[in-house]
């Protein structure tokens, strides 16, 4: 009987992608999510009955024991970037992977794969930097030959990175970002999942990897890039420190306010502290060279999905091939 791999958060926008290379590997792949009605996407990836969505919630034992039985690997990819009621840091970035390891170990499960971040670290100021290194600990606690992944800010279609500033560009003359000089080194979403297909099938070494891309670039250079991809002209302007503050505080309040009616996905706090470092590979850090995998630059990949914020959308192609034939 093919292989089974368990994938938390199997349908989000990293574990899509892993959950269709290991079906493509003929594995078969359990989706485990929240909401299988909305993860139903995913069964095309696969033969009938080889990618299935299952529910779970990754902060209960019973429901965690449940998806994981039978299976010969595990590949956790839930996390937050905003809190959300009982979706804490800690309870998600933290209790979640540590859980998933230890009953995965019980169960004789020695292959995991952890979606991590670059800039976890046990001594940040960030919230969300605390957890994902709590995270990788308590995985690393259960599984000690587990691979951990560290992406900087992930790029490819359904992303909430450019996608987000795209749209935003759609209103007014102006941009406005914050952290506008950090560094990032944006990594494509299938080179991320190709990492992981490696080791699930052993032929990379567990450990901790930090992925980038070729480039290395700023907040305000990468908005600048988007911008020239979806043709806008737009000025980047990089908030001040104590508007960008006042912001987040606003933002946070707002959905403390409203018992998490709203919930902040424009600037929290936590965001801000993680902004005021770069987000890229450290030196000497193991990647993807280790793997023998070359990253995709963003010009191959921005144009493919980012048209559709261009004023002609599709049709600009077509429209420039018209005024080369007038000139």
């Amino acid at each position: 009987m093919a292989k089974l791999v368990t994938i938390f958060g199997g349908s989000g926008f990293v574990g899509r992608h892993i959950a269709r290379r290991m079906a493509k590997d003929g594995w078969r792949v359990r989706v485990a999510v929240r909401n299988p009605n909305l993860a139903m996407h995913v069964k095309p990836y696969g033969a009938v009955g080889q990618v299935e969505p299952v529910f779970c919630n990754i902060r209960d034992d019973v429901s965690v024991r449940e998806v994981l039985t039978g299976a010969d690997a595990v590949v956790n990819c839930v996390g937050v970037l905003v809190e959300s009621g009982k979706n804490s840091f800690e309870a998600v970035q933290a209790e979640g992977p540590g859980r998933v390891a230890r009953i995965a170990a019980e169960m004789g499960i020695d292959r995991m794969v952890q979606i991590s971040a670059i800039g976890a670290d046990a001594g940040s100021s960030s919230g969300y930097a605390r957890s994902k290194a709590a995270g990788e600990a308590a995985v690393l606690a259960s599984v000690p030959g587990a691979m951990i992944l560290r992406p900087s800010v992930i790029f490819g279609p359904g992303d909430s990175f450019f996608n987000r500033f795209a749209d935003m560009a759609k209103f007014g003359p102006v941009l406005p970002i914050t952290g506008a000089d950090t560094k990032f080194q944006p990594v494509y979403v299938d080179d991320v999942a190709a990492a992981a297909e490696l080791y699930l099938l052993g032929r990379a070494e567990g450990g901790v990897y930090e992925l980038g891309g070729p480039e290395v670039k700023t907040f305000r250079q990468l908005m600048r890039d988007m911008l020239s991809v979806i043709r806008k002209r737009r000025a980047v302007m990089s908030l001040p420190g104590f508007a960008a503050r006042g912001m987040a505080w606003s933002f946070d309040m707002l959905q403390k306010g409203t018992g998490g009616l709203f919930v902040n996905h424009m600037l929290t706090r936590d965001q801000l502290k993680n902004l005021a470092r770069d987000n890229v590979v450290s030196e000497g850090a193991k990647g993807f060279a280790d793997l023998g995998i070359a990253p995709a630059a963003m010009a191959a990949v921005l144009p493919g999905y980012l048209w559709r914020f261009r004023t002609d959308g599709q049709y600009a192609v077509l429209k420039d091939g018209a005024d080369d034939l007038k000139a």
